[in-house]
């Protein structure tokens, strides 16, 4: 009996274990971005348009990947500023995401939300931050069985993959990096 067929099988074998396990290593693994992470990041007065707009940082959340970029977000102090009604949030992405259907490419972001006309759910209004162009809407729905109420949160994909506002979430997608 011939063991060379045998041999070749079990070698390809392994090797697709191997290449499929290098695959899984080279993908970023994300994490919570820690307060000290945050702090270096995000700006104490974020450029909104033509003005730069106060951030609340004690509401900072965001996540980082293995490779270094962050996405993460803070509360505008809007109040007496052109913007107050229109954005509530500032985001930083740093690596392609999907939010609730929008493409997001690395940048800087400006959100707002809305109650949506039908259903327990927000319409949250995309833009960017530099210029005020619109980007898109996407829809936050009440998050399940949830019971702790956030300024934001952006959670890491291997748990949640939502953006929360309050009691509500946009599911994301974190493209290849």
């Amino acid at each position: 009996m011939n063991q060379r067929p045998i041999r070749t099988l079990i070698f390809c074998g392994c090797l697709l274990v191997f290449s499929s396990a290098l695959a899984n290593a080279q993908k970023a693994a994300w994490r919570q971005a820690t307060d000290a992470e945050l702090a270096s990041l995000l700006p104490a007065r974020a450029q909104v348009e033509k003005e730069h707009i106060e951030t609340e940082m004690r509401t900072a959340s965001g996540i980082v990947s293995s490779h270094g970029h962050y996405i993460a977000g803070v509360v505008l102090l809007t109040a007496g500023y052109s913007a107050e009604g229109k954005y509530s949030h500032y985001l930083i992405v740093q690596a392609p995401i999907r939010v609730g259907g929008i493409a997001l490419r690395p940048g800087e972001y400006v959100f707002g939300w809305t109650r949506a006309q039908e259903g327990d759910a927000l319409s949250v209004h995309f833009y960017k931050a530099a210029t005020g162009t619109p980007i898109g809407t996407a829809e936050a729905r009440r998050i399940a069985g949830s019971s702790r109420v956030e300024s934001l949160h952006i959670w890491p994909p291997s748990d949640k993959a939502l953006i929360q506002i309050g009691r509500f979430g946009i599911p994301y997608e974190v493209s290849a990096e």
